[in-house]
């Protein structure tokens, strides 16, 4: 009877210790490029690489490429979410031992083309889209034969897998705080954003409906973006219609920066946040917790969407199964209470 291949074998082969050959193989330990490359290539060889993997028992990811759109790219105050997304990502593939090829569009749409001749250039095993998920993109990268993920985004047609925080019930979930709190004038402060921020109206929605209450759509206050300026922009031209604000006893903010221009906005016409009226953000940005007053918010785990893609794009090489449906991963969501909420007086 043939003797298995054992993990010593490949290790030997590989001329490696017995635990470099196993973090190679696992993703447990950040090692070289070289040295994991010698791991699997042998383990492959062998016969062992195929046997791990009818066991769902090795990770056979080792290039990935990131592709994400120029906003995105640069460390600022206005895109701290992406960046918590990104380096979380960055962090997992160091541990795991995945070198990351990295792709900035020329704009805030990237180039699925580009996307799959990259990928295929650079012997991809997989594809990270952030940011982005036009419906051309999916389609483009959708077929490049390979695994692909996109974060912070949908794809309705379901061709790739997607991973999100879960907006809508993130949405709700602050909602309903603010409705048992006894507000019911609540202004829902967001912009034309994509289909991720149309998932928090939904929330929104979602709890007025569950409450048996009306949502009235002059409650709906849009701003021309996402950025501080944007909702400081939106809640002073509010307040120039009406000082009354529609009568609202609080804000929900599509997005912490939204609600970071918010209070600026409502503190020059020295309108008190929370006595006067509250403020909820979503997302949980570091600079919330040092506003004045500290902003309440929905906090998004955007640190752990990287390895929840990552993890995605492992089971479907490992499960090797062209007809493997694509799948639609959200994340939860929580509240941090600090002081920007109260009960409506």
């Amino acid at each position: 009877m043939e003797r298995k291949v054992n993990l010593k074998d490949v290790a030997r082969d590989a001329d490696v210790s017995l635990s470099t050959a196993s973090h190679a193989l696992n993703g447990t330990a950040p090692l070289t490029i070289e040295v994991r490359e010698r791991v699997l290539n042998s383990a492959k060889r062998l016969g062992y690489l195929e046997r791990r993997r009818e066991k769902a028992t090795i990770a056979a990811l080792r290039v990935l490429l990131l592709a994400i759109p120029d906003d995105a790219a640069p460390q600022s105050d206005l895109n701290l979410v992406s960046w918590t997304i990104l380096n979380g990502l960055r962090r997992e593939c160091e541990r795991r031992g995945i070198r990351i090829v990295p792709f900035v569009s020329t704009g805030r749409r990237i180039d699925g083309a580009q996307v799959r001749q990259i990928a295929l250039s650079e012997r991809a095993d997989g594809i990270v889209i952030l940011n982005d998920d036009h419906a051309e993109l999916i389609r483009s990268v959708a077929s490049a034969g390979m695994p692909v993920v996109v974060i912070n985004g949908e794809d309705p047609a379901m061709l790739v897998d997607t991973v999100t925080p879960e907006n809508r019930f993130g949405a709700r979930l602050g909602i309903e705080h603010l409705l048992a709190l006894g507000h019911r004038r609540i202004l829902h402060l967001t912009w034309k954003g994509r289909t991720t921020i149309q998932r928090r109206y939904d929330g929104f929605s979602d709890a007025f409906l569950a409450a048996q209450l009306p949502v009235l759509d002059d409650m709906i206050v849009e701003a021309e973006g996402y950025e501080p300026r944007h909702g400081e922009a939106a809640i002073n031209a509010l307040l120039d219609r009406d000082p009354l604000m529609r009568g609202a006893t609080a804000i929900f903010c599509a997005a912490d920066n939204l609600a970071l221009g918010c209070l600026k906005a409502l503190a020059d016409r020295d309108i008190r946040v929370p006595e006067a009226i509250s403020v909820l953000g979503f997302d949980d940005i570091v600079r919330g917790e040092f506003s004045r007053p500290p902003l309440s918010t929905v906090s998004v785990p955007a640190d752990r969407l990287g390895a929840a893609a990552l993890s995605l794009i492992e089971q479907r090489l490992i499960a090797n199964d062209p007809q493997r449906p694509a799948h639609r991963l959200e994340l939860g969501c929580h509240l941090v209470l600090r002081g920007s909420v109260a009960p409506p007086r």
